[in-house]
């Protein structure tokens, strides 16, 4: 192969590298920050239908997110409001392209949000995950002031708020379940819960997970991508198995003993709590680290880059709805 052709084989790589990776939700982190936003951006207020990008000032820093509103929404009528997470090197543009929230929305009447994490990545904990866990940010800051926001300037049912996320995305879910008391269930994708949560308050929480997924394993423990929590990028992924950590969270909640049903490669695990709560389990037979029903990259592109292909047994995006639709925040 003669220098020109290596060159732009070269090429093809690193752009699908840029492109592709966000498919996969987690991995790769680095410092740049932007975004490739298109469209007109606002510092809120007003929000005008269909999906429109914003910034807000949260613990003294310019922050970004993108907004969907259904046109067919009724302008008077409180509306659920759920909040997507992307996953490492994602953003909230390619959270929006990806995992089919808003036409979701426009089935079932709901707003969307879309945050941006500060170079491409959410801080979980101090060694988790990328420069935001590094510099110590305060993403749960971000999120609450997001929703503050968007409350202020749409009817958000305050019953009916909710966060879901993968991989980094879904660690951030978990973490403002530990630390907040906004929401009334939380949908982590392809995550694990990190860091301190000595007393969480009772939350619904539906959990997709692949049974092959090596970035963050089911049986817990450091994923293939893990490298301890130190240097620049620091991403320390050690959180307990999924199992055990759904059993911590049904015991916050008062639950009773789950109940267990498979059909084909999907297993869901399922316990009722106190005051209409939940906790689920769904995992996948041989799914690895994606966002089941999503859209893949291409075949060269999982070759090049080691990426796993969405699961296509389970329609995540529709069963976490599904599961925030049946489960508002009740009592205190």
């Amino acid at each position: 192969m003669g220098p020109c052709r290596r060159r732009r084989h070269l090429l093809t790589a690193l752009s699908l590298v840029g492109v592709l990776t966000l498919s996969a939700g987690c991995g790769l982190f680095r410092d740049d920050p932007e975004q490739h936003e298109t469209g007109p951006v606002s510092t809120v207020p007003g929000v005008p239908t269909g999906s429109s990008a914003h910034t807000l000032v949260a613990d003294g820093q310019e922050r970004g997110f993108r907004l969907y509103r259904p046109t067919n929404l009724a302008q008077s009528t409180p509306a659920p409001l759920v909040v997507m997470l992307h996953g490492a090197l994602g953003t909230g543009s390619q959270a929006e392209s990806s995992y089919g929230w808003n036409a979701q929305a426009d089935r079932k009447g709901f707003v969307v949000a879309y945050p941006d994490g500060l170079s491409r990545s959410w801080a979980v904990s101090p060694e988790c995950c990328g420069p935001p866990a590094r510099d110590g940010v305060n993403d749960v800051a971000f999120i609450q002031k997001l929703v503050a926001t968007v409350a202020d300037q749409l009817p958000v049912d305050r019953t009916r708020i909710y966060a879901t996320g993968i991989s980094n995305g879904g660690m951030l879910a978990y973490r403002l379940a530990c630390d907040t008391t906004l929401f009334a269930a939380i949908g982590p994708v392809a995550a694990t819960q990190l860091g301190p949560c000595s007393s969480p308050a009772p939350i619904s929480v539906i959990h997709v997970h692949g049974m092959a997924d090596q970035t963050v394993p089911l049986n817990g423990g450091p994923g293939k991508r893990d490298n301890d929590g130190t240097g620049r990028n620091p991403v320390k992924i050690d959180g307990p198995p999924i199992p055990d950590l759904l059993a911590r969270w049904r015991t916050t909640d008062g639950c009773g003993a789950p109940a267990t049903t498979a059909s084909g490669p999907v297993r869901t695990s399922v316990a009722t709590c106190p005051e209409g709560r939940a906790v689920e389990l769904a995992t996948i037979d041989d799914a690895g680290h994606q966002w089941p029903g999503a859209t893949g990259p291409r075949p060269e592109a999982q070759r090049l880059l080691d990426l796993d292909p969405p699961a296509t047994a389970l329609d995540a995006t529709e069963t976490i709805w599904r599961f925030f639709e049946a489960h508002p925040r009740t009592g205190g």
